[in-house]
């Protein structure tokens, strides 16, 4: 038999050729990886299981592209099908964005059309890594995504286990799992990817899309628990049982791991480090504590990103995001830190109460922002985009934080997670290390 489970996208585009060829396809069978990747296959399993997914449509041209988008409401997420890296993927917010895109950024035709789905602002994405047997399925692990939906899932930070989201949410995040891995009769891994969205109090669970293989949070899923998720699907494949190997129930590690992505930016001087749909990351890391901020912070040490343990803190955020920085900023200026803002994020803060420092924007004149970059004064910049592009002022502050080394966080979860590290710093500035076998074990199970 052949596995095409463990390579990616590649594999699972094969599989079909490969069995017309008469070659034996060992695991989750070329049928049910199709329906997992069929559009409208998959949306009849959804309709079926009685699960949400985004609204969505499919355009082979700018017309059908306008039709679609008009009826999901924007903002859309367009992209080519059959993609790797979320390349070419883009999120639009009006109709000139859109006829952009369909004219300029992709080769459409109906043999190879556009998905356009509905983008859940402010979502919070979930991954998920499961194994199942035909008969039994286990949960590897549930990932929270510390950046919103929107942001790649192999450039964003992850939490395992969840870090806030409510128990009875990720358990409906279980059971939607079990029923997928069940409907699309998977032999092997798979992972699922979620979009969890908050109105007034009500969550509300969404499917984005579903992989019947390993996916790139598979080896951090199994440092996190110690178990093999490779090692045990390929067994599985090959006939043996999850019961048989003695792995019938969900890992749950009483500490957190988090996983970190490394970027390459400091090799592209003067590019834009936003991030977005396109994966732009080279690389991840991790960090394991008994709590979130630790673990967070230490993953930010192996990211090579430098976190200050005082200083002066330049905050500039979109107009959505700063009435929602006021309580981060507030336990900044608690810890010592100056805050620098440009005028209209310091408008917002000195309303609130809080002393602040005004900064000239770059075309205010000098000396601005990049001057005191450039000057050594800056140790840590907030900048969650309004526009994006190495030419605006927000992106050439952005590029000049790559070129002084200044850590720069572009997503307001991100904001917020960092500050609680930087709390947590201040209680244990010197964090406790230990190697990875000496966490494994200290787990419930589900």
């Amino acid at each position: 038999g052949v596995i095409v489970q463990f390579g990616g996208q590649t594999p699972l585009n094969l599989a079909r050729g490969l069995e017309a060829a008469g070659v034996n396809i060992i695991g989750t069978s070329p049928d049910m990886i199709d329906a997992a990747e069929d559009r409208a296959r998959f949306q009849a399993i959804l309709e079926r299981l009685e699960l949400h997914q985004p609204p969505n449509g499919i355009a082979t041209n700018t017309e059908g592209a306008r039709t679609a988008a008009n009826r999901i409401g924007y903002p859309v997420l367009v992209r080519p099908s059959y993609v790797l890296g979320g390349r070419a993927m883009e999120i639009c917010y009006d109709q000139p964005s859109l006829e952009r895109y369909m004219s300029e950024a992709v080769d459409v035709s109906p043999d190879k059309p556009v998905l356009i789905d509905k983008f859940l602002e402010d979502a919070i994405e979930v991954d998920v890594d499961a194994i199942s047997d035909g008969e039994t399925t286990v949960i590897g692990g549930v990932m929270e995504h510390i950046e919103e939906a929107g942001v790649h899932s192999g450039d964003s930070a992850c939490a395992l286990p969840p870090y806030s989201l409510p128990n009875d949410v990720v358990n409906e995040i279980r059971q939607a799992t079990h029923s997928l891995a069940k409907a699309l009769q998977v032999r092997g891994l798979m992972n699922i990817q979620f979009a969890v969205k908050l109105d007034g109090d009500q969550y509300t669970v969404y499917i984005l899309e579903v992989n019947p293989r390993a996916s790139r949070t598979s080896p951090f899923v199994s440092k996190a628990i110690g178990r093999s998720l490779a090692k045990v699907a390929a067994k599985v494949m090959a006939g043996y049982s999850l019961k048989s190997q003695g792995y019938t129930e969900e890992i749950i590690p009483e500490y957190t791991s988090v996983k970190e992505s490394v970027f390459p930016f400091n090799r592209f001087m003067g590019v834009d480090i936003v991030l977005g749909p396109e994966m732009r990351s080279t690389g991840e890391v991790m960090g394991i504590d008994a709590e979130f901020p630790l673990a967070f912070a230490k993953s930010q040490i192996a990211a090579g990103s430098k976190l200050p343990a005082s200083g002066k803190v330049f905050i500039s955020m979109a107009s959505g995001h700063k009435q929602r920085m006021i309580e981060p900023v507030r336990k900044l200026k608690k810890m010592g830190y100056q805050i620098v803002c440009t005028s209209g994020t310091a408008r917002v803060f000195q309303e609130a109460g809080i002393e602040v420092e005004t900064v000239r924007k770059v075309q205010e004149g000098r000396p601005n922002l990049l001057d005191h970059m450039a000057n050594g004064e800056i140790q840590l910049i907030f900048n969650t985009p309004s526009g994006k592009g190495a030419r605006t002022d927000e992106g050439r502050i952005r590029a000049a934080s790559v070129t002084h080394g200044i850590p720069c966080v572009t997503t307001l979860p991100g904001c917020s997670a960092v500050v609680h590290a930087l709390e947590a710093l201040r209680e244990q500035p010197a964090p406790r290390v230990r190697a990875i076998q000496d966490w494994i074990g200290v787990t419930s199970t589900k």
